[in-house]
């Protein structure tokens, strides 16, 4: 049995499997990514709440976006450069360590689809009832918003990983990069059949209510803009709507494949990529996605950037 070897709360982590000539690379690379995605999101952030300008209801619900990006790469990235410093056999994690990290990653895979379906939403008002705009998104709608997008999430993961933190365990290895709901209810020998019962039922209601919105507002959106003449509007909503969507596919595709690749053991090394992918790619590609894509913000950092280069060169 494996935890004759190991003590009853101590499981071991595989985390990245990765060759001795290319980790250092690949911790190099690593790090690098994580930096970018602190520095990049957490500078939007304060931006938006330094600048009064920006306080409206698309940057102040962009925000929930960006701190998911950082709560979710904090809840990983860390973990993965640290065991990348130790051979694999002695990747120790506490067991309540990774039931934590497992809800983190939770919490951050299923808010980054709440927090898009409310941005969402903010731009159907705006596109399609842009008259009442200003009345429907008021500070206590977007507070109401981001309040339900984390409040759901919160509550259905927590029964989530729950179910199977009351499993025994049998077993004490991690075969993934970091710990997941996944991981966790596989190390039991029991009967998993409600883990995989509401695990599947809570992905198909996020999943399907996340396509089903998202659908439902481009294609709404796209017909304004069909049926508008105003060239400079449409080029807006369907640039906004493009950068969202962007931001969207890659996020789900990656999340829809690491949950499909969990059911084929074979394909270990595959799923183990494409969980890291999620965990990484999104939240450094949001930034620049919507960030960079906002006039406003854009403006501001350029404005910042050239002011400290011209404080640098005097």
């Amino acid at each position: 049995m494996e935890n004759q070897t190991l003590g009853k709360h101590i499981l071991l982590l595989e985390g990245l499997q990765v060759t001795p000539q290319s980790s250092t690379p690949a911790f190099i690379l690593l790090l690098l990514i994580y930096i970018f995605i602190m520095v990049s999101n957490i500078s939007l952030v304060v931006l938006i709440f330094m600048d009064r300008s920006l306080h409206q209801p698309m940057y102040l619900l962009f925000c929930n976006l960006s701190i998911n990006d950082v709560f979710g790469a904090t809840a990983i990235i860390p973990r993965l450069l640290s065991d990348m410093l130790i051979p694999s056999t002695e990747r120790y994690i506490h067991y309540i360590d990774c039931v934590l990290q497992a809800f983190c990653a939770q919490i951050y895979a299923g808010a980054s689809h709440t927090v898009l379906m409310v941005m969402a939403f903010d731009r159907y008002v705006a596109i399609c009832n842009p008259l009442h705009y200003a009345s429907i998104m008021t500070n206590r709608m977007v507070v109401k918003l981001s309040v339900s997008a984390w409040g759901v999430v919160f509550v259905m993961v927590l029964i989530l990983i729950g179910l199977s933190v009351r499993l025994s365990r049998c077993r004490s290895i991690i075969a993934g990069p970091f710990c997941d709901n996944a991981s966790l209810f596989k190390l039991s020998c029991e009967s998993i059949l409600i883990n995989n019962i509401y695990g599947l039922g809570y992905t198909a209601v996020l999943l399907g209510t996340s396509i089903a919105s998202s659908v439902f507002t481009y294609l709404r959106i796209t017909m304004v803009c069909l049926s508008s003449k105003n060239k400079v509007l449409n080029n807006r909503a369907l640039q906004t709507c493009a950068t969202h969507l962007a931001a969207y596919l890659i996020m789900i595709l990656s999340g829809v494949v690491n949950v499909i690749l969990h059911r084929f053991p074979d394909l270990s090394d595959q799923r183990k990529l494409v969980a890291i992918v999620f965990h990484v790619v999104p939240p450094a590609m949001n930034a620049v996605i919507y960030g960079l894509q906002i006039k406003a913000v854009r403006q501001k950092v350029f404005v910042m950037f050239t002011r400290n280069t011209l404080k640098v060169t005097r």
